[in-house]
């Protein structure tokens, strides 16, 4: 199967596609802000440079894209018919590093929650989740979680 772009489309999509600030993370972020918690954004000192980190009550939050980590759900599941080889070994490239960070960051004391894009259906789930993930063992003084903010479509 030929690819439906040209080499030159295809360049341009790709270019476009970024690593930190997407779209799923900033709703991610508002969500979590709106629940009255701060948190730093990529900190460089932790392993994998997660996209949320909450120092105070040791836990960290990553959004994943499912394509880009290989989610169970629809869109981690496609499989890209041109170069294949080559975003086989990516797309399980990022699945390892992925476990490989997930375990020293549990290792280092702090507790993992991955946000999955495709969650960012049903926000209203996915704010009963953060809330929860943030919410337990919240030390004395912290802030308690009230209703998060709404997403946009995406």
């Amino acid at each position: 199967m030929t690819d439906v772009l040209t080499a030159e489309q295809r360049h341009r999509c790709m270019s476009r596609i970024r690593g930190k600030d997407t779209a799923p993370e900033k709703c991610v972020r508002r969500m979590i802000h709106g629940m009255g918690f701060r948190y730093r954004l990529h900190s460089a000192g932790l392993p994998g440079k997660p996209d949320l980190v909450l120092p105070r009550l040791r836990k960290v939050v990553f959004v994943h894209g499912c394509f880009w980590h290989m989610h169970r759900c629809r869109l981690g599941r496609v499989r890209p018919a041109t170069n294949a080889g080559f975003w086989k070994a990516k797309r399980e490239g990022n699945q390892q590093r992925d476990a490989r960070t997930r375990r020293a960051l549990r290792r280092a004391g702090w507790q993992v929650l991955t946000v999955w894009e495709c969650e960012l259906r049903d926000v209203d789930r996915l704010a009963r989740k953060l809330r929860a993930f943030l919410s337990s063992s919240l030390p004395a003084g912290a802030p308690q979680a009230s209703p998060g903010g709404r997403c946009g479509q995406l």
